[in-house]
C-alpha cells in the first residue's frame, strides 16, 4: 500500500506540469499586458516597457515557463497583479470557504442519490423508479448558473427567506450548497441504481433471499456492500469536481472561494494568481482521487491484495 501511495503522488508532479504548461501557454496568448495592467491605462509607455524588462515578459515563453517552475517548486508562485499579495496566500485564505462549500453539498448530494437510488433499483419499472429517473435527468441537465439564479429568485427575491449571495452566517450557505448538491445527486442516484440493478441479480442475493433471510438485509448488508464501488467512485469524482468547479456556483452566489477569485483573476489576466489556483485545484482534485482509490481497498479486501 505505501509504494503504492508514494508511486501515486510521484505520478502527480507529471501531472501538475502538464496543467501548468497549458494554462501558461494559454495565458501568454490572451490579449492584454499585464505590466499595463499593474501601472494602469495611463501610464507612461516608457514605465510600461522597463516594468516588462523587470517582470522578465520580453524573455521567451519557454524561459518564463522554466522561471515560474523553479519559482513554483520552492513555493513562490509569484504576487497578484492586481492586488500585490502573495497568491497562494490568498488561495489558502480562500480555501476554507470552497471546502465547506463543497462539503456541505457533497453531503447533500449523497443523503438524496444513494437512497434515491436504492428506492428505484429495488423497486424498478414502478412509479417511483420512473419518477426518480426523471428527476435525475433533469438535475444532470440543468445548467448549474440557471438553477442557482432560479433559486435566488424564488427564495431570496420572491420568498425572503434565503440571502442571495455573500458568506455571512449558515443561512447563507444553504442556496449553493444546494445547487451544487441537485446536479451530484442526480448523477450519484443514477450510478447507484445502476450499481444496483446489477448486483441485485447475481446468483448469492437470490441465495439470500431463498434462506429467508429480510429484504432490508438482503439489499443494505449484501447488495449495497458489493455495489459500493462504482457509487465511491462517482462520489469521489464529484467532491473533487466540486472542489475544483464550483467556479460558476461561486460566481452567482458571490461566494468568497477559490473559484470566484479564478473568475477574477483571469477577467484582469492576473496571471499569477490564475496559474497558482489551477495547479492547486489540480492537486486537490488529484488527492481526493488518491484517497478515493485507498478507500476501494477497505471497501473490497480483494482490491487491497493488489496493493501488496
Amino acid at each position: 500500500m505505501h509504494k503504492y501511495i508514494i508511486k501515486r503522488l510521484l505520478l502527480l508532479i507529471p501531472v501538475l506540469l502538464g496543467v501548468s504548461l497549458l494554462v501558461f501557454t494559454i495565458l501568454s496568448l490572451t490579449p492584454g499586458d499585464p505590466a499595463q495592467l499593474i501601472l494602469g491605462e495611463s501610464a507612461p509607455k516608457e514605465a510600461v516597457l522597463k516594468l516588462r524588462e523587470e517582470m522578465g515578459l520580453n524573455d521567451p515563453f519557454l524561459l518564463q515557463y522554466l522561471r515560474f517552475v523553479k519559482n513554483a517548486i520552492v513555493g513562490d508562485f509569484g504576487r497578484s497583479y492586481t492586488t500585490g499579495r502573495e497568491v497562494f496566500g490568498e488561495i489558502f485564505s480562500r480555501f476554507p470557504n470552497t471546502f465547506i462549500l463543497a462539503v456541505v453539498g457533497m453531503i447533500i448530494s449523497v443523503c438524496i442519490g444513494i437512497p434515491v437510488g436504492i428506492i428505484s433499483a429495488t423497486k424498478q419499472y414502478s412509479a417511483m423508479d420512473s419518477i426518480s429517473m426523471i428527476l435525475a435527468l433533469l438535475g444532470v441537465s440543468m445548467p448549474v448558473f440557471w438553477l442557482g439564479l432560479m433559486l435566488i429568485l424564488v427564495f431570496s427575491v420572491k420568498l425572503g427567506l434565503l440571502p442571495s449571495g455573500g458568506f455571512d452566517g449558515l443561512k447563507s450557505i444553504i442556496l449553493p450548497a444546494a445547487t451544487l448538491g441537485v446536479g451530484s445527486a442526480a448523477i450519484i442516484t443514477r450510478m447507484t441504481r445502476s450499481s444496483m440493478l446489477e448486483v441485485i441479480r447475481q446468483d448469492y442475493i437470490r441465495t439470500a433471499r431463498a434462506k429467508g433471510v429480510s429484504e432490508k438485509v438482503v439489499i443494505n448488508r449484501h447488495a449495497l456492500k458489493n455495489a459500493l464501488i462504482p457509487i465511491i467512485t462517482v462520489v469521489g469524482l464529484q467532491f473533487g469536481g466540486l472542489l475544483g468547479g464550483a467556479v460558476l456556483t461561486e460566481s452567482v452566489y458571490s461566494w468568497p472561494g477559490v473559484g470566484r477569485l479564478m473568475v477574477d483573476a483571469i477577467r484582469q489576466k492576473d496571471t499569477p494568481t490564475v496559474l497558482a489556483a489551477v495547479v492547486f485545484l489540480a492537486a486537490v482534485f488529484s488527492v481526493v482521487n488518491l484517497l478515493v482509490d485507498i478507500l476501494y481497498a477497505y471497501v473490497d479486501p480483494r482490491i487491497k491484495s493488489q496493493y501488496k
